[in-house]
């Protein structure tokens, strides 16, 4: 008996479906036939149309958006593939800026000290650094001049902002020089402005300080400081660097003065050797040799 009740729910169901397909299946056998008759449209014709017309509607609308979802996505694949291409471009253009900029640099300062070159008025002997040494108390360098290029102990290496250091050792082919700012390092030194004397000695990084300037002194901020030609050994008037700062202890009868070097120790690539004065110290000295043989 249950088995009877669930077989006629279950016919009118399927009775419904066949029914709507058939009635599917009429209007549009009505709207073939009216295409291929031709003519006025009928009232099955139209009712086919009202019928199909929202169906086809919908399809193409979803059709629409199939493609272009499609093209959008093509779009930008091909999008992220320019993106790529481009910055590759763009980071190939800064490496090439960069390099750009650096030579630029090393021109304009390899310009600059050839005009100190040219117009330097001591025989100067053009070195390039080769190595460095980078300990706090001998502060050196390594140039690739030495004794076959008449480099000797003593003789002062300079550029054109001003004193660098001092050759300290000599072989066949290369040179030691001690910075300036090392602080093993002490020269003569002079504010330009009013004559006032200290000796200047190597800070490491921080620079220089000028020692035994007297408290009544006339040191400001800004001064230049140039060497003071005493012993032969630099020229005098040659830069050394600026005041930077004027310390007055209670206790003592010198002031501290803090000096920025004029040259710049880190960018050091090209030095000039003075092969004047001490050439000729040694000149006169073997001489005086020769002489009391």
């Amino acid at each position: 008996m249950r088995k009877k009740k669930n077989d006629n729910k279950g016919r009118p169901r399927t009775s419904l479906i066949r029914l709507f397909s058939y009635f599917g299946l009429f209007l549009l056998l009505v709207f073939l036939l009216g295409s291929a008759v031709g003519g006025r449209m009928g009232f099955f014709h139209q009712l086919a149309l009202e019928s199909l017309g929202p169906v086809q509607v919908l399809l193409t609308r979803a059709s629409s958006s199939v493609v272009a979802l499609k093209d959008d996505y093509v779009a930008l694949w091909y999008v992220r593939e320019e993106n790529k291409r481009l910055l590759n471009i763009i980071d190939k253009h800064k490496q090439d800026l960069d390099e750009y900029r650096e030579a630029y640099t090393r021109n304009r300062n390899l310009e600059s000290e050839l005009g100190f070159k040219r117009s330097a008025d001591f025989p100067p002997l053009t070195a390039r650094v080769v190595g460095k040494d980078p300990s706090f108390w001998f502060q050196t360098l390594v140039v690739d001049r030495g004794r076959s290029d008449g480099v000797v102990v003593g003789m002062v290496a300079r550029t054109s902002q001003g004193v660098a250091g001092q050759v300290i050792q000599v072989s066949k082919n290369y040179s030691k020089i001690l910075l300036a700012n090392a602080p093993s390092s002490a020269i003569d030194a002079i504010i330009q402005k009013n004559r006032v004397r200290g000796v200047l000695k190597g800070a490491g990084e921080t620079g220089y300080q000028l020692h035994y300037v007297l408290k009544n002194s006339d040191v400001t901020v800004g001064d230049r400081v140039v060497t003071a030609g005493v012993g032969g050994m630099f020229p005098s008037g040659v830069p050394l660097g600026v005041v930077a700062a004027v310390r007055s202890q209670s206790r003592g009868m010198f002031l501290e003065v803090d000096v920025t070097p004029a040259v710049d120790f880190e960018r050091l690539e090209v030095l000039f050797i003075n092969l004047g004065e001490q050439q000729k110290i040694d000149e006169e000295l073997g001489a005086g040799e020769r002489k009391g043989e």
